[in-house]
């Protein structure tokens, strides 16, 4: 595959900021998974209102008909002006009610057990406290709403997962919901990229693998399908002590299949760096779509941070963002 040298660079838009309309009152929203449905684009969130609490997740969304683009997005409230929760969790609450909802990602397949196609938002959720420990659980659409589920679907139950699986990306291909997920903690400067599949997104995971070593420091694998071969988006974050390495940022590469095997994608290509940008560094959590009228003009929603002058034990701001990119089509050669 011809894949140009160096792809760094293309433009920056900010959309959210808890010190900036329309949220305000320190209210972060981030982690945004981006999809069509129906004839309007959509935008899932995890986010915390005022800034405390355990985090939601929310919705976001542009205008029917509207095509993709980084501007006029809406967030969704309630009737009183303040953002509405995607679902309620009296039903969820003993696996992800203390430490909240993290994380989402939205992906339409098929249910063997009810025999027809379901869509869903997996994401990550808490028990005990909002930095984990994590299992894996979704919301299904029941046609009117969406709806939590009892139990979590996925958790972790290799050594190397060291007891916490989260940052989930779906996609369903081949008869399969295939999930990349990150094991291990920030905390303990350990992160792994894992992989597994099953046949209704629910049971039967496959054995766990290890997708990208921890050395890697991949954070999320966000797959979409384009030209009938697939693309990849993923970043490598930096959670040690001093200056992040010039490998921090955001990767692209491409594979004919939605390969489990790291090396049977492209050589990845790096599109971001951790250069600080004033409200954003070391970028984080992308999901990205592609312009319907230029299969190569890529959307890539993504995360950031800036330091801020609060006083407390947490002076940060989470921010969320969007990177355009031309990522050109070419056959991939294996």
């Amino acid at each position: 595959m011809e894949i140009p040298e160096n792809l760094l660079g293309g433009k920056e838009t900010k959309l959210f900021d808890p010190q900036n309309a329309p949220l305000g009152g320190g209210t972060e929203v981030l982690d945004a998974s981006v999809v069509r449905r129906g004839d309007r684009w959509w935008m899932y969130l995890a986010g915390q209102t005022g800034g405390y609490g355990a985090t939601q997740l929310f919705s976001a969304s542009l205008d029917p008909g509207a095509p993709l683009s980084v501007h006029s997005w809406r967030l969704t409230r309630d009737e009183a002006g303040q953002l509405a929760p995607l679902a309620g969790q009296s039903v969820s609450h003993q696996w992800d009610g203390s430490g909240g909802r993290h994380c989402p990602s939205y992906v339409r397949g098929w249910d063997p057990r009810k025999h027809e196609w379901v869509e869903r938002i997996y994401y990550a959720g808490a028990a005990e406290s909002l930095w984990g420990p994590y299992t894996i659980g979704f919301l299904e659409w029941n046609g009117e709403a969406w709806i939590d589920q009892p139990t979590p679907a996925f958790a972790a139950n290799e050594d190397w997962e060291h007891g916490s699986v989260y940052e989930p990306n779906l996609i369903f291909h081949d008869g399969k919901w295939k999930m990349w997920y990150v094991a291990g903690a920030n905390h303990e400067n350990y992160l792994v990229q894992g992989y597994a599949e099953s046949d209704d997104g629910v049971s039967g995971w496959s054995p766990h693998a290890v997708f990208a070593i921890p050395e890697m420091r991949m954070f999320d694998f966000c797959v979409r399908e384009r030209a009938g071969s697939f693309d990849a988006i993923f970043a490598r974050v930096w959670v040690g002590d001093g200056s992040a390495p010039a490998e921090t940022g955001l990767w692209w590469c491409r594979a004919e299949e939605p390969s489990k095997v790291l090396s049977d994608w492209t050589q990845p290509t790096q599109i971001m760096t951790a250069e600080d940008r004033g409200w954003h560094g070391g970028p984080w959590k992308p999901s990205f779509q592609f312009d319907s009228e230029n299969a190569n003009h890529a959307f890539v929603f993504f995360d950031g941070l800036y330091r801020t002058s609060d006083p407390g034990p947490f002076p940060f701001a989470f921010t969320l963002g969007c990177l355009e990119v031309e990522l050109p089509i070419t056959h991939v050669k294996l």
